[in-house]
């Protein structure tokens, strides 16, 4: 069941509230911009596990020396958001988003995450023992749209015999349509670059040196799938 604050106190025969793991959470939060790694040693167990958002595996030695001050022009701030939570016994499951703003140099920036820590009462004190970060995926801001070139794009594309892909030009808009499936917009993010709404990766028209497209990159994960260009 969801806990919160009436529903069992932390001064309660050494239970926690969901209220006390956000602010402790919260002030672990409130200590990266400065690089204040104080609360980050107290509440995370020696044999912690962290995986982070780069995909990185930390024990407590390691997660300890990330936190470090921001580099001088930039400040930022992180905001706990929609927590969950499930006490059992000894155990805590911490459930939450985190809102972050980082300003750099005047120029703010915004990113959103989802993390999960798991807690455990050792000798009545509660500490992290696991932490998993992911980052929810947004779009790239949209670049200037050059309807001009799109007729360099048109055309269809093959992976493999049989295996199409057909770029279209409707009015000021680009699409691609794989054989059997539903077109997609393709939205401009910079010359010769697009991507997709609500999908990860990008789509690139690949130019020879005189400057024809003679392929089509499905760029996922940093990885390419290659459709060349048949007419």
């Amino acid at each position: 069941m969801f806990l919160t604050a009436a529903g069992c106190s932390s001064a309660n025969h050494g239970r926690i509230t969901q209220v006390e793991l956000v602010r402790r959470t919260q002030q672990l939060m409130d200590s990266v911009a400065g690089g204040d790694q104080t609360p980050w040693k107290k509440y995370f167990a020696e044999d912690c596990m962290y995986f982070d958002e780069k995909g990185r595996s930390m024990d407590k030695a390691a997660l300890v020396k990330d936190i470090a001050p921001l580099p001088t022009g930039y400040s930022g701030s992180i905001r706990i958001v929609n927590p969950q939570s499930r006490v059992l016994g000894d155990t805590a499951v911490l459930s939450y988003d985190m809102d972050e703003t980082e300003t750099v140099f005047g120029q703010e920036m915004k990113a959103r995450y989802h993390a999960t820590d798991t807690w455990i009462r050792r000798n009545g004190e509660w500490q992290i023992v696991a932490g998993q970060v992911l980052r929810y995926y947004e779009d790239p801001s949209p670049g200037k749209a050059e309807p001009g070139k799109y007729k360099d794009y048109a055309g269809t594309y093959e992976l493999s015999p049989g295996n199409t892909m057909a770029v279209t030009i409707e009015g000021l808009n680009l699409y691609s349509q794989r054989a059997g499936r539903a077109k997609d917009l393709l939205v401009p993010e910079a010359p010769d670059i697009f991507f997709r709404k609500g999908i990860e990766g990008r789509r690139l028209f690949r130019r020879t040196i005189a400057g024809e497209v003679d392929a089509l990159i499905d760029r996922r994960n940093n990885e390419d799938i290659v459709w060349k260009k048949i007419n």
